[in-house]
């Protein structure tokens, strides 16, 4: 099964992605985990990468496509993958169709998680993560009943300075205009699957594991 998750900053990916890896036993395939990966073995194409990043200048297109393909082309691919951060664009979008037809496939389906915009600014805004051993809580959802201090190691709580309303808001503006063209593509080629990300953890996931396995 061939997957790309699309989700806003707060929809939850992370925990859904952990999910869908493990049901359908593929591997999750996170363009910045290659990346720094590619970077700390000194691959070349780690090295092309790195020499765009030290001059403080976007990766180029092409070479973040080089680096996908070369993931895909392992052998714990062959069973399907969940790519999570790529495509951004509808150009790295087709660059993957191309790939992906060079390796006799085509993409499954494409997973996008919508949660409303001012669910996400409050569950960003009302989290809380221990200094001590990264346990995160949020104010509302799963508070601490220590109140400021962490239930797992009782470590100071804190947010994180980018947590706020105005930032918060900004981030999640610039992801659903940068990804609108990619939602358009995708539903073109009726291969879009939206699930409503405003519910509990399992039922979101029931969700998804229902969309797909009622389409494919």
């Amino acid at each position: 099964m061939r997957l790309i998750l699309l989700g806003p900053p707060g929809a939850g990916k992370g925990t859904q992605a952990a999910a869908i890896v493990e049901k359908y036993n593929i591997p999750h395939i996170s363009t910045g985990d290659i990346f720094r990966y590619n970077i700390k073995q000194g691959t070349e194409l780690g090295k092309k990468a790195k020499g765009y990043m030290d001059q403080g200048l976007l990766v180029p297109d092409e070479v973040v496509v080089e680096i996908v393909e070369d993931r895909l082309k392992q052998e714990d691919c062959t069973g399907g993958f969940l790519l999570d951060g790529f495509p951004r664009t509808v150009v790295q979008a087709e660059a993957l169709d191309k790939v992906l037809a060079n390796m006799d496939g085509a993409l499954d389906r494409v997973i996008n998680i919508e949660v409303d915009k001012g669910i996400l600014v409050e569950r960003a805004v009302g989290r809380r993560i221990c200094r001590e051993c990264g346990a995160t809580f949020h104010v509302k959802y799963n508070p601490s009943t220590k109140g400021e201090n962490c239930d797992q190691c009782g470590g100071n709580l804190y947010q994180r300075d980018d947590d706020n309303e105005e930032t918060v808001t900004k981030r999640i503006e610039v992801y659903l205009k940068e990804t609108t063209p990619l939602i358009e593509y995708y539903s073109k080629q009726d291969k879009l699957v939206t699930i409503d990300g405003d519910r509990r953890i399992n039922e979101v996931f029931e969700d998804i594991v229902t969309s797909l396995g009622s389409e494919l």
